[in-house]
């Protein structure tokens, strides 16, 4: 039987988070101050010297739309692009939802030019 280890956990998390971040494309200054955490603690979180609190956790999970089961265990069930996409979606205006419809047809008309499979 293996002995349990939060140590081992919080690293496992901690690269999650910051694979996450950095699949963002987002500094770790940034992507702390969009889930209202300090820099220094985010760092500590990555590195695995600090565990993350469900309010953290929260916070993240609504940032980036990936489902806590992944952050947590590495589950990737709902971390789909479409799943990501319509996770952010849910939390726009009409208004801004009619932006975004117009942004993403516009793009599809765009690449439709030089992409016969589309």
């Amino acid at each position: 039987m293996q002995k349990y280890s939060a140590k081992n956990d919080n690293m496992l998390v901690g690269e999650r988070i910051r694979n996450i971040r950095e699949n963002f494309h987002m500094s770790r200054e940034k992507f702390s101050e969009m889930i209202d955490v300090s820099e220094v603690f985010l760092g500590q979180i990555e590195r695995g010297e600090r565990s993350l609190s469900i309010k953290t956790l929260k916070k993240i999970v609504d940032y980036t739309g990936f489902s806590a089961d992944f952050i947590l265990f590495g589950n990737i069930e709902d971390n789909d692009d479409i799943s990501k996409i319509n996770h952010i979606l849910c939390k726009c205006s009409d208004d801004t939802l009619k932006y975004i419809y117009e942004l993403i047809h516009s793009s599809f008309t765009f690449l439709k030019k030089y992409d016969k499979d589309l």
